[in-house]
This record gives structure tokens, sequence and C-alpha cells, in this order.
């Protein structure tokens, strides 16, 4: 890909993860291009449908967690889930895309991202910070509903703190 090409699918997947941050999936390809600095037909020459641009907005933001799921899971194992979810929490709140796109059907990132999620679930297991009847599939679960929560107004610092102990209290060993 030429040097201008690839600046340009950064430039228009950075205003795209902007643009579905403020407006969900529901965010259009012209305001896309707009905040590019290109035409939308730069845009669709790159993704040619905007179902294409989201899997590639959710692609990127599925590697970034990634890379934060390998840093945290380096930093401290039995702390990286809890740290994980907190931090999925807050990006929740502030980006709509986040959970809009987690829903989005991209079956090999999403796996990667499922796998990814295993990984933080069994260090913390391993670290004894986690029970160890807790699921992949439960784990999910909790994260893909304290996202969506985390949309609805009244989602404050406070009510995402209290919330958060309340799951965090669910998965911890008992006694």
């Amino acid at each position: 890909m030429r040097a201008d090409a690839a600046r340009n699918r950064a430039r228009i997947l950075a205003a795209a993860e902007a643009v579905f941050a403020e407006r969900g999936a529901a965010g259009s390809t012209e305001e896309v291009a707009s905040r590019a600095g290109v035409a939308v037909g730069t845009v669709f020459r790159h993704f040619p449908t905007k179902d294409d641009l989201l899997r590639a907005v959710m692609k990127d933001l599925l590697d970034r967690l990634h890379a934060q799921v390998d840093a945290l899971t380096a930093a401290d194992p039995g702390a990286a889930l809890f740290r994980f979810f907190e931090h999925l929490v807050a990006q929740a709140a502030a980006k709509r895309a986040v959970v809009e796109l987690l829903g989005l059907a991209v079956d090999e990132p999403l796996r990667g991202f499922t796998d990814a999620v295993a990984g933080l679930l069994a260090a913390g297991q391993r670290a004894g910070t986690v029970r160890a009847e807790v699921g992949t599939a439960e784990t999910m679960a909790l994260l893909t509903s304290i996202t969506q929560g985390a949309l609805h107004g009244g989602w404050s610092p406070d009510l995402q703190r209290r919330t958060l102990a309340i799951v965090f209290a669910g998965l911890r060993p008992t006694g």
C-alpha cells in the first residue's frame, strides 16, 4: 500500500472510531469522510461498505484490547481480569462504539477477543483471585452486560465503581 493510501486509511479509521463513538453504528460514512479530511469516495475505496468500515474499526479496537490484555497480564496476572473489566466499562461509558461494535458479527477477531478474555480469566484463577467455577461464557456475558449498562443515562463514576464492586465480589473466591 502506498504511503498516502496508508495515511488515508489510518485517518479514516480514526475518524470512524470518533464518529461511531459519538453516534453509535448509525454514524454516517459522509461524516467519517469529512472528519478524516477525505472525499467519501476515498472511504469507499478503502472500505466498500459501511459494514466493512465498522468491521475494520472493530478489528482495530480488538487489536488494542488484546495489547492491553497482554500488558495487564504481564503486570499482575491476579488483578488483570478486574483491571480489564474496569477499563472496558470506562471505555463503554465514554464510547458507544465499544459496546455496539462488540455486538457486530465478526467471527475471527471476536474469537480472538474471547480467547484473550479466557486467558485473563485463567491467569486470575491460577493466581487464586478468581473463582475456579467461573467460565469464559459467564465472563463474556458479564462484560457484555456491564458495558451495555454503561450506555444508559445516569452512568456516573460512582455507579460504575459500585457496579464493578458487585461484579468483582461475585468473581472472587469466597471464604
